[in-house]
């Protein structure tokens, strides 16, 4: 029996844990208030993965749910308290090798104060925080009102 490798990610209102298992079969999911529990089989072989995660928070057991494809099984967790930022996926701080963080997917939500924002709207906010004319060094001396040698009258073309 081996862990499955796994990534997860934190939203405001759900944890979500992906098992990179390919042509899985069995798959049994346990949610528990404060513990989730994986396992399944997998490929010609019927290799045996189970993982047991003691979760950093507490989880509404009705509202979780998961989902199995061909290439993974993931998992949405609804969080009990909603809104409450999950730094890790643990209780404990241990490092698992079997468990990363998906960075694919990640999104600090918690920093965001319309988490609704366009992306456009979040560059075009840092465009304008970067400064505009009023933060323009002066280049020696020029103005707009001075006479420039080329800002003479050019001829009529003939």
């Amino acid at each position: 029996m081996h862990p499955a490798a796994a990534k997860w990610y934190d939203r405001r209102d759900f944890v979500f844990i992906e098992f990179l298992v390919e042509d899985s079969k069995d798959v049994k999911v346990n949610f528990d208030k404060s513990k989730f529990g994986f396992s399944c089989l997998s490929g010609a072989d019927n290799v045996k993965y189970s993982n047991e995660i003691d979760l950093f928070g507490s989880i509404d057991q009705d509202g979780s749910k998961h989902k199995r494809t061909d290439r993974s099984i993931l998992c949405c967790l609804q969080k009990a308290e909603t809104g409450k930022s999950w730094p890790r996926l643990t209780k404990d701080k241990a490092k698992l090798n079997w468990l990363s963080v998906d960075f694919n997917n990640w999104k600090d939500w918690e920093d965001d104060s319309d988490e609704e924002m366009s992306n456009y709207d979040r560059f075009s906010e840092m465009m304008g925080n970067m400064g505009g004319e009023d933060d323009l060094p002066d280049l020696d001396g020029a103005d707009d009102e001075s006479a420039d040698s080329d800002d003479e009258k050019m001829p009529d073309l003939e």
